[in-house]
Formats: C-alpha cells, sequence, structure tokens
C-alpha cells in the first residue's frame, strides 16, 4: 500500500474534503503509474479522482467509529515513533 494514503476515518476533527481528494489523488497517481498525466490522459485521470473523492467520502459517511476519535496530532506521533523504529532497525542491521 501506498504510505502517502492516511486512515481518513474516525479524526476530531473530521476529515476535510480537501484531505479526502489529496487521498484520492495519491491513489491516482499510485494505480497510474504517474503523478502528472498527458494532456491526452488528463480527463481520465481528473474523473478517477472525482469518482473515489465521492465514493470515499461516501464510505466515511457510513462508517460507524468504535473507539475515540483520533487526532491528527496523535497519528503523526505515532509516524514518527514507526519511524525512529525503522531507522533503528536499519542502524542495526
Amino acid at each position: 500500500m501506498c504510505r502517502n494514503i492516511r486512515v481518513l476515518h474516525n479524526f476530531a476533527p473530521p476529515t476535510t474534503p480537501a484531505e479526502i481528494e489529496a487521498a484520492a489523488t495519491q491513489f491516482v497517481r499510485k494505480v497510474s503509474g504517474t503523478t502528472r498525466p498527458s494532456p491526452a490522459n488528463q480527463g481520465a485521470f481528473d474523473a478517477a479522482i472525482e469518482a473515489i473523492t465521492a465514493a470515499t467520502t461516501r464510505l466515511l459517511d457510513e462508517l460507524e467509529a468504535r473507539g475515540a476519535p483520533r487526532t491528527r496530532e496523535g497519528e503523526a506521533a505515532r509516524a514518527r515513533a514507526r519511524w525512529d523504529q525503522r531507522v533503528a532497525r536499519m542502524g542495526k542491521a
């Protein structure tokens, strides 16, 4: 899975439409293998982002949250801790 795609469910404050679109863009970039499509493919690229954004929005609206909401700061701290562990493992290899 692409590491740039983040968990979007159960956040306080709620996930914004911009965050959902950014995740959709990352997904389309990963699947298509390009960050900037050619002019001939731009329409398909944009349509895919729009469709995935809509589907993700519907999904997040319908999911029931379990447990306490996540915070962006807490998720960033967890990511830093995972990175520190990864660096420590690489240093020991």
